[in-house]
């Protein structure tokens, strides 16, 4: 009877570890693809947002994509660093055409005010030539009625991103993926190891 009973007893295959390794090299190579094209993906995108700020073109739009995709993908990080001198991206030209344009008004404001200071002073002295005593109130008028640039904070135009830890992407799990397969193959070699050195009856 007992013989019958061993006998009958189910057999249990162990998987040998080198099917665990093999499937751990594959999946290690496939998250490094996926981290690989998770960078590439970010540097795409950080191209659109530059040639968005050269050619004056949605820099808003293109700098949401990326802040977007950075925020929500592994090895795609943009932040500046504590050794980093300025942050990775900076809308240069964005910022020159705010300064450039805030400059514009202010000249034809001040060119207008100047105009009707003239205006101004000439009807205070009527008898007067374009000199004389024209000139202090042409002057005063336009100190008192002129305007300067309002200055543009450089730092709104300057961002840095920083991507998570861990994300729920091909990368993330491919991580994870790789991680159980590693510890599955060691686990398994241990116990084939452990098998093989027990000695036979």
């Amino acid at each position: 009877m007992a013989s019958s009973d061993k006998k009958s007893a189910p057999v249990i295959r162990r998987v040998p570890y080198w099917v665990f390794l093999t499937l751990f090299i594959l999946s290690a190579s496939f998250t490094v693809y996926a981290f690989r094209n998770n960078n590439q993906t970010m540097i795409d995108l950080r191209d659109e947002v530059y040639a968005a700020d050269k050619n004056a073109g949605d820099v808003e739009l293109a700098l949401n994509d990326l802040r977007a995709y950075v925020y929500g993908h592994m090895n795609t990080d943009l932040s500046s660093g504590d050794s980093a001198i300025k942050p990775p991206i900076q809308l240069k030209y964005t910022y020159e055409r705010l300064l450039a344009a805030e400059q514009k008004r202010v000249e034809e404001i001040n060119a207008k005010v100047y105009t009707d200071a003239q205006n101004y002073c000439q009807a205070q002295n009527p008898d007067s030539f374009s000199g004389g005593p024209r000139v202090p109130c042409v002057e005063q008028y336009v100190t008192s009625h002129g305007t300067e640039p309002v200055p543009i904070a450089a730092s709104l135009y300057k961002f840095d991103f920083i991507s998570p830890s861990w994300s729920p992407d091909l990368a993330g799990w491919g991580l994870i993926l790789s991680a159980v397969l590693f510890m599955l193959s060691v686990a398994s070699f241990l116990v084939d190891k452990m098998v093989r050195a027990r000695p036979k009856a």
